[in-house]
């Protein structure tokens, strides 16, 4: 199944959102609520900050979700060990995958960088096996360089 998401439109919501606001944890919380509303089935959509060389749960929109992740564990701590979008098709056949969730099935997570430096990392997950894109991709890119703009 494919989704006609309008990325365009929702970085635009989320810049109406945040623009001007100096709150950083709302601003995240706003974000992924926006996410959460916008994207269809969908079971997870939040964020993991950096602290100490480890992601900690950040604002989030779904189930209770893992608190700490190491680096390089998980599809998120692999994204913030390589730097790099990690677009994860079928989540059990993914070497180390963190079961927060065992009903999620695919997950996209994403690398968000301040100063030059992994700040954190959106996550969103779902239920659908093959639920994410390549244009799921880089429409959450955009979302993600937007909140760059906010850090």
């Amino acid at each position: 199944m494919t989704y006609d998401t309008d990325y365009k439109e929702l970085v635009g919501r989320l810049a109406a959102l945040t623009d001007g606001v100096p709150h950083l944890i709302a601003n995240l919380s706003n974000a992924s609520a926006l996410l959460f509303e916008s994207l269809p089935d969908i079971n997870w959509a939040g964020f993991y900050l950096c602290e100490n060389g480890k992601l900690i749960l950040g604002p989030f929109q779904g189930k209770p979700a893992c608190i700490e992740i190491e680096k390089g564990r998980g599809v998120c701590g692999t994204a913030l060990a390589l730097d790099k979008l990690q677009l994860v098709y079928d989540v059990h056949e993914f070497p180390g995958h963190i079961a927060c969730d065992p009903s999620s099935r695919s997950e996209i997570v994403i690398p968000i960088h301040k100063n030059g430096e992994v700040f954190g990392v959106l996550d969103i997950d779902s239920q659908l096996k093959h639920r994410f894109t390549e244009d799921d991709a880089a429409g959450l890119s955009a979302f993600v360089s937007q909140i760059e703009r906010i850090l």
